[in-house]
């Protein structure tokens, strides 16, 4: 059993940390950049950014649902994204630039899950994680989706509908 899970098992587990991967394609999206963003914030930094493998993860207001599998069809979770910076649209703008009405759709989107205990030292005060040693192999398996659709998207909130790789059409 892996070091995460019997973190998870145990009477007095840590937080758990939920991590997220853009993967655009250059062929489909004109870049091959990947955007790390993750829900929460830091505590340590004004900017809320984590860094887990010395990758930093932006904090972006998101919100995700619709990742339970019920043993019958395969999950097709949703992703919104607060647009109050206009950040998403900028990246809609110039997705859809190479190839117009792309909304991103293609681009791999990856759910990372770890507890508190396992990140990176420079997300504690004096750079010293006091959980003990950082683990970047303890995580839970990698959930792997990509874009379907784009539900909505306002000033306020991009909506996107997520699907496995064998349930694109």
């Amino acid at each position: 059993m892996s070091e995460m899970f019997q973190e998870l098992l145990s009477s007095n587990p840590y937080a758990i940390i939920e991590l997220f991967e853009l993967h655009l394609d250059a062929t489909l999206h004109g870049t091959s950049e990947i955007i790390y963003f993750h829900p929460g914030v830091n505590q340590k930094t004004p900017s809320g950014n984590i860094i887990w493998k010395g990758k930093p993860y932006q904090a972006l207001p998101i919100e995700v649902e619709g990742f339970e599998y019920n043993g019958t069809q395969l999950p097709r979770p949703t992703l919104r994204v607060s647009n109050l910076f206009s950040v998403i649209t900028s990246v809609l703008l110039n997705v859809n630039e190479l190839t117009p009405g792309n909304d991103l759709i293609g681009a791999k989107v990856i759910r990372i899950r770890t507890c508190a205990r396992y990140l990176d030292a420079i997300n504690f005060e004096n750079d010293q994680n006091p959980y003990g040693a950082p683990d970047p192999t303890a995580e839970a398996p990698r959930e792997i989706y990509f874009v379907d659709r784009k539900v909505a998207e306002n000033r306020d909130v991009v909506e996107f509908e997520l699907a496995a790789a064998i349930d694109l059409a």
